[in-house]
């Protein structure tokens, strides 16, 4: 073999070397699953569907999904990226627009756990009407000067905690996990509820507070919205059963249970 065939080769070696290796598609847990709906569990991060935002991304919610049950399914509702949690999917174009029905007339039950800056009152009622948020482009031909729409959310505190570490102008971290229960359907709405109140949730970069959240991310080593959909109650549009599902919470919200020293909720249902 002659040195030029010899520096071919080498270089051939060393390009195959660079040769990224494809990671695997991330498979979703599912939680429900019928010939009708599937529900699965969506990690925070993940997109439910390609947007203009997603430009850089390889995975979506509803292509994993599609892949895993082998067949075409379509979005009932949705979930913003960075929220974790239970999303639903119907399995034909009829359940969809039954269900859709459902979720437009509010009769489908949405419970969220969330970590909340300081101490929330022990429950309440958050009755505050909220602009509607624009996106630049899939909103561009909708006024701006839409008034407020009626939004109302419940909320329970289950835990609290403190942490004797001053951050921003508080001597403590204080944290509140709060059960929080939307009975219209803003965009956003828990999560501007929530800073309504001066409780803004932990890891929200649009309506949080810009102190607690690094504190938040170099406390406990990551960096998310601390906003889990934790379950979805309705009736089943087909067999006309009574349907739960629950997305248990994942191993950074347990991390923070166990450091906080609270009851996994997910225990005492």
């Amino acid at each position: 073999m002659s040195a030029n065939s010899a520096d071919v080769n080498d270089v051939q070696g060393d390009l195959k070397g660079e040769v990224e290796v494809e990671e695997p598609a991330p498979v979703l847990d599912i939680l429900y699953q019928d010939e009708y709906l599937v529900a699965v569990n969506k990690p925070s991060g993940l997109f439910v569907h390609r947007s203009y935002l997603d430009r850089h991304e390889k995975y979506f919610a509803l292509q994993l999904v599609r892949d895993q049950v082998g067949q075409y399914v379509y979005p009932l509702h949705r979930l913003d990226r960075p929220t974790s949690g239970v999303l639903l999917f119907a399995l034909t174009q009829d359940v969809a627009r039954l269900m859709g029905e459902q979720f437009t007339e509010n009769r489908i039950q949405k419970t969220y756990l969330s970590m909340c800056r300081g101490f929330t009152p022990d429950s309440g009622e958050i009755d505050y009407p909220l602009k509607e948020k624009l996106d630049k482009l899939g909103d561009k031909y909708v006024s701006e000067d839409k008034p407020a729409q009626e939004a109302v959310s419940h909320f329970q505190t289950l835990a609290q905690a403190s942490l004797p570490i001053p951050v921003g102008k508080f001597p403590t971290v204080r944290y509140s996990l709060v059960k929080l229960k939307p009975k219209t359907g803003r965009r956003h709405q828990l999560r501007r509820h929530m800073a309504h109140l001066r409780h803004p949730m932990l890891g929200d970069i649009n309506y949080g507070d810009n102190k607690q959240n690094p504190f938040f991310g170099e406390h406990f080593g990551f960096r998310r919205l601390m906003l889990h959909a934790w379950q979805l109650d309705f009736q089943h549009p087909i067999t006309d059963k009574k349907v739960n599902i629950r997305a248990p919470l994942d191993s950074q919200w347990q991390q923070v249970m166990q450091s906080l020293q609270w009851q996994n909720p997910d225990s005492n249902v």
